[in-house]
């Protein structure tokens, strides 16, 4: 496996599904834009993953594993902002089975700048 291909791979796909996320929140599509934002720093963690195992990451979703699994450590805040995250892709593929109230508009830029922070972070650690 090429790793620096990988990682290319997964890096530039975080920054296409950020700017998705970017335009479905300014449409109004809350629930689909933190999906996309989730899928984002879901993307940039598996850039990482790549980088510290030289393998493939696990076909997984959760932030806070993904992060684990790359060996990166973070602050409280930015473990904190994962775990609230990862609620958004269970969310964006199983809408039915939520329990949260409709996403607003003040929710969602709270979201999407954290998941911006993050990935400034995570894009600056590779």
């Amino acid at each position: 496996m090429n790793v620096e291909k990988q990682i290319a791979y997964w890096r530039n796909g975080a920054e296409e599904d950020f700017d998705a996320a970017k335009d479905l929140v300014d449409r109004g599509r809350f629930r689909h834009g933190l999906f996309f934002a989730h899928l984002a720093v879901e993307k940039m963690l598996k850039a990482h993953v790549v980088k510290a195992t030289s393998n493939m990451p696990p076909r997984i979703h959760n932030l806070v594993r993904l992060r684990e699994l790359a060996g990166l450590r973070i602050e409280a805040e930015m473990d904190a902002f994962f775990r609230r995250l990862n609620a958004y892709q269970l969310e964006g593929r199983y809408a039915e089975m939520s329990a949260n109230a409709p996403i607003s508009a003040n929710t969602s830029s709270g979201i999407m700048s954290g998941a911006e922070e993050a990935l400034r972070w995570l894009t600056q650690q590779l």
